[in-house]
């Protein structure tokens, strides 16, 4: 019996089914490229004569397992890879294929998100509620995926996590974009994840407020109406002077690249940056939380 879980089993064959990521029928370019892989992965096990109970017995993983990766209908893990290619002398052939599976093992709108972070030279946002993903630890980025009602499955909420923090590569960019951040009081304050992650968090906001590039703010509570009420902004500006934007409160939730639509939104954010705490109070206010956990 095999597990699709984050736990292993034994199954028939006395493999441990650990899990890749499932594949999203509606991505048909992440269908196309595991499909692909499943292919070559078994014509090299066909070509060293084995099947595929025997090359999951030699991997330890499952059989039901190698079978869903055949036939593209799970993302094999890169360890999962690496064990083929050496179990079936590829010569590194299959472990290369990491590269190609790396851009489609999460969630086809998570990607999406990345791939405009990765082209942007300049990102603001104001998340109304919480932390953006960002500036989440694993930790943090967890607990809110674990805390969702109807519940992810955990695999669901690895795979989640892992995206998030992969998105954070941003911060080690060359050329760094400009970061700018305003974040509410409240999302410093609320300990998700548990003492020890609520501190982990904190420690890691002072780090991100250090970096040149970065400009990170905290709206204080006791500040009256803004215009980011309504909901948090975002706005990614391009090398080649294009931008992007969206608001919650704005232009019913819709992406939008119309210049008078950008400005009224690069308007409010502008106000919401001229009514937060100045940076470097919003390091001495996170010390301060951070001092009294």
């Amino acid at each position: 019996m095999s597990v699709d879980g984050i736990g292993t089993e034994r199954n028939g064959v006395g493999g441990a089914d650990e899990p890749g990521w499932d594949v999203d029928p509606e991505d048909e370019s992440g269908v196309a490229v595991v499909a692909a892989v499943g292919r070559q992965i078994k014509a090299w096990r066909e070509a060293a004569g084995m099947r595929a109970g025997e090359l999951g017995v030699a991997i330890g993983y499952g059989e039901d397992l190698v079978y869903k990766v055949e036939g593209g209908r799970r993302i094999p893990r890169p360890e999962f890879l690496d064990k083929v290619d050496e179990v079936c002398g590829a010569g590194g052939k299959i472990a290369a294929m990491k590269q190609d599976l790396a851009a489609v093992r999460y969630p086809k709108k998570v990607r999406d998100l990345a791939g405009v972070e990765a082209r942007s030279v300049e990102i603001a946002a104001y998340v109304a509620h919480g932390l953006h993903g960002l500036l989440q630890t694993p930790g943090h980025a967890r607990a809110l995926f674990e805390a969702r009602q109807p519940p992810y499955s955990q695999d669901e909420v690895e795979r989640m996590v892992a995206a998030r923090v992969a998105r954070q590569a941003i911060f080690e960019r060359a050329p760094a974009p400009a970061l700018s951040f305003v974040q509410e009081e409240s999302s410093l304050r609320r300990p998700i994840g548990g003492l020890l992650e609520w501190r982990r968090q904190l420690e890691r906001l002072l780090e991100i407020g250090q970096f040149r590039n970065v400009t990170l703010q905290v709206m204080p509570t006791h500040r009256e109406a803004h215009p980011g009420m309504d909901g948090d902004i975002d706005v990614l500006k391009f090398k080649d002077g294009t931008a992007v934007g969206r608001s919650h409160g704005a232009f019913n939730g819709r992406r939008v690249t119309d210049a008078k639509q950008l400005r009224i939104l690069e308007l409010r954010y502008g106000i919401i940056r001229a009514e937060a705490l100045r940076p470097r109070e919003t390091l001495a206010l996170i010390e301060q939380v951070l001092g009294e956990t």
